[in-house]
């Protein structure tokens, strides 16, 4: 009886799931020590900054190419106007090129300084397509090494 017990709280400790392998699975994670008081990435202002500009130049698009098909289906659904499938599917297809486009414009413009900027923020795309330049010739260092 004793030993049956012992073997219950053996076989609780000893869960497996999943493959029984004896290979791990490589850790990921950089060389850094923890204490280093540098921290790689975007700060969180320039984040937020950049999510807003996205939202509104990606979102306003997307929207419009999407209303592109429910104003067309209204309209012709009602006799207002004949129109084409071809027009419908290319103005949709522009506004969706247009959000993409605004997918880019609004992480390039983005300004990185604790201030804002600008309200379009043309100043930042140079120096911003700077800083992406010099993150992928630190990234391929890193890979190189």
């Amino acid at each position: 009886m004793k030993e049956e017990k012992k073997n219950k709280k053996s076989q609780s400790k000893e869960v497996k799931i999943g493959f029984s392998s004896k290979i791990t699975a490589p850790k990921i994670g950089s060389n850094r020590s923890s204490k280093s008081t540098k921290k790689d990435g975007i700060p969180n202002y320039v984040a937020n900054r950049m999510a807003r500009r996205i939202a509104f130049t990606t979102g306003i698009p997307t929207l419009s190419g999407m209303g592109v098909f429910v104003g067309s289906y209204f309209l012709i659904s009602k006799g207002i106007a004949e129109i084409s499938p071809t027009v419908t599917l290319v103005s949709s297809a522009i506004c969706f090129l247009v959000g993409l486009l605004g997918l880019s414009y609004g992480i390039l413009s983005a300004s990185w300084d604790f201030n804002p900027g600008t309200f379009l923020g043309f100043e930042n795309i140079k120096p911003n397509i700077n800083r992406m330049k010099d993150a992928f010739k630190t990234s391929q260092k890193d890979i190189n090494t």
